[in-house]
């Protein structure tokens, strides 16, 4: 059995952890809050822009902007949202599981990437290695507007270039602080919605179809790549306080299983001296 001096110490160390988790988790509530209003607030915008484009795209040809294409033969581009630091819980390993599903399917064959945040990019450095074409790691600022606005452009060109024949974004979607859900979304070409048999609803378009279709693609390029950063920071948010709450109550755990012990360690240790006493007494009346 330990003794007292290292019992104590040990729980010196944990109770210290302790306040540590419980700082990370205050922490993480705080940036989840806003984190929440932040992807809440935007997700009404992002379905508009989305089920706009999606009716424009059905009524112009696919040769009116290159995004509308049906794409090369060039394999996808893939772009792997997580985060530069850890302490999360399954948060990047999901992400980082996901994409290696889809770079096991016939879709992401050969696929290149780019990677937002450095948990993924360590890991598909070692897998894929130079197919990595693009890196964002150390963020200071987290995925913001305009990493968000660097990254839809550079994989919209490079789309329209013909050296990616598809282009989907790989991240956690927010569900709730314990539920954060690894989706694959596909971001380009549009894909224009079949039309229903009997649909005699029309808009009639000012500029044309064609005009306003080339002048939002970008936008909505930019609008989900910066919605999905939305979610995958909320996600991370999630995912961090509910792991350091986890990492509290086993501290707490710690602390009593080990204060008994100390408890235990003590009645021996006197128990122990008093038998000491009591022989010591004994023989000197013998």
């Amino acid at each position: 059995m330990a003794n007292l001096k290292d019992i104590r110490k040990r729980i010196g160390s944990v109770r210290s952890t302790q306040q540590i988790t419980k700082a990370m988790k205050m922490v993480a509530a705080a940036k989840l809050r806003r984190a929440q209003d932040a992807v809440e607030g935007a997700r009404p915008y992002a379905e508009g822009i989305t089920t706009l484009l999606l009716s424009l795209s059905g009524r112009v040809s696919y040769s009116a902007d290159p995004l509308l294409s049906a794409g090369s033969g060039a394999p996808a581009h893939v772009v792997i949202l997580t985060s530069d630091r850890g302490l999360c819980g399954g948060y990047n390993a999901n992400v980082n599981r996901k994409v290696s599903e889809f770079l096991a399917s016939e879709e992401g064959t050969g696929a290149t990437l780019t990677a937002c945040g450095r948990r993924g990019n360590d890991v598909f450095r070692k897998v894929v290695g130079e197919r990595i074409l693009r890196t964002h790691v150390n963020l200071k600022d987290g995925l913001n507007l305009s990493l968000a606005r660097e990254v839809a452009d550079d994989v919209s060109a490079c789309f329209a270039r013909g050296e990616a024949g598809s282009v989907y974004l790989v991240y956690s979607q927010f569900r709730s602080a314990i539920s954060q859900v690894p989706v694959v979304e596909k971001l380009l070409p549009l894909e224009a919605p079949e039309a229903e048999d009997g649909e005699a609803l029309d808009y009639v378009y000012e500029p044309d179809a064609a005009t306003l279709l080339t002048s939002l693609l970008p936008r909505y390029v930019r609008t989900r790549v910066y919605q999905a950063m939305l979610e995958a920071t909320a996600g991370e948010h999630g995912a961090r306080m509910t792991a350091m709450d986890s990492a509290t109550r086993n501290a707490s755990e710690v602390i009593d299983r080990l204060t008994l012990e100390m408890n235990r360690a003590r009645q021996a240790m006197i128990t122990t001296e008093l038998m000491e006493i009591v022989g010591g007494a004994e023989a000197l009346k013998g």
